[in-house]
């Protein structure tokens, strides 16, 4: 996928032309209430217009904080699809089930948002869950917005299984990798080692018989992936090729995120170690540790990931705002 430079250069020029207009109808606006205030001799009419060119002035402020905001450098990534990983971690059995849980918040949320979801790859829990789930994610701006969930997630409650009552601390990590294709990644045939294999689990007589699944190793690297998902081996091929490549891609944006983070160009935005949030089923609480903030756990549990997402934009928005002031003082 070539980064669209036109689309993002006409959405900037339609951007930056309405907060024109906005910006000049307010110039007039100020020019109007200044000659009131100086012409004025009513005390009362004069103490009016000073409010209204208070309030004015605070719109254009506004104003220029949002053109300066369009002039971020953009994540060339954010209108990438993306594939999103839970992966359960330690815990057990109750690490499978909070990924669970978070597959279903997360399915929830993309369903708000409109997003098309599709499973990749999974595999279930012996008691309930998942211990790995891959969902692929299409639709608008995905990965400008669910990049903000990658890193490691802790919960503390007490699982089902719990005889004593007593709250245990398990942790899931989440990896959220944008989309590419073969002009992104270029994968040597001879660097891919793939057998065929029976799949298991239900399906009827052709699980049993035919070897649908496939087993694929990326020698430099060591990535494996067995994908069953498919009844056909062509089409599990197909599916294993695109989570290497997406594998592949994603390890080159971690190190770019990695020398932007020892910049301090950014928040953080997940690398894998990063423990981003926690969430706490006694006190009903969401904390997430790059806002600082608490949030309703119950909300989160039904899909309200957004105003999470909003909080840690816009303090990467401010981060960079500030920097860019900073430059421009040097």
């Amino acid at each position: 996928m070539v980064y669209d430079y036109r689309s993002e250069l006409t959405f900037f020029n339609m951007q930056s032309n309405i907060i024109n207009m906005q910006y000049t109808r307010l110039e007039e606006e100020l020019e109007g209430a200044q000659e009131l205030f100086e012409a004025g001799d009513d005390v009362e009419m004069r103490e009016m217009a000073r409010s209204e060119i208070k309030d004015i002035q605070e719109k254009m402020e506004e104003l220029e904080r949002q053109i300066k905001i369009l002039l971020l450098p953009k994540d060339p990534n954010d209108d990438r699809n993306c594939m999103l990983e839970i992966r359960a971690g330690t815990g057990g059995s109750e690490a499978n089930i909070f990924a669970g849980d978070l597959l279903d918040v997360y399915r929830k949320y993309m369903a708000s948002e409109g997003w098309q979801v599709s499973m990749m790859d999974s595999s279930p829990g012996d008691d309930g869950g998942y211990k790995n789930v891959v969902l692929e994610v299409r639709g608008d701006s995905v990965y400008s917005k669910l990049k903000w969930e990658a890193g490691v997630h802790r919960v503390q409650r007490v699982p089902a299984t719990e005889t004593q009552g007593r709250v245990h601390t398990s942790t899931a990590t989440v990896a959220i990798m944008p989309e590419c294709d073969e002009v992104d990644i270029k994968i040597d045939p001879k660097d891919i080692e793939m057998s065929t294999m029976r799949s298991g689990g239900a399906g009827g007589q052709n699980v049993n018989k035919v070897e649908t699944a496939v087993d694929l190793l990326h020698k430099p690297t060591g990535i494996r992936i067995k994908c069953t998902q498919e009844r056909s081996q062509l089409k599990n091929k197909e599916l294993a090729m695109k989570i290497l490549m997406t594998r592949l891609y994603d390890i080159e944006n971690e190190r770019e995120a990695e020398e932007r983070a020892r910049r301090g160009d950014q928040i953080g935005t997940g690398g894998r170690s990063e423990k981003i949030r926690t969430y706490n089923w006694k006190d009903s609480r969401v904390s997430d540790h790059r806002l600082g903030q608490n949030f309703p756990l119950q909300n989160f549990l039904g899909g309200e990931v957004g105003p999470i997402i909003d909080g840690l934009i816009a303090k990467d928005q401010e981060a960079k705002l500030r920097q860019l002031s900073e430059d421009s003082m040097n």
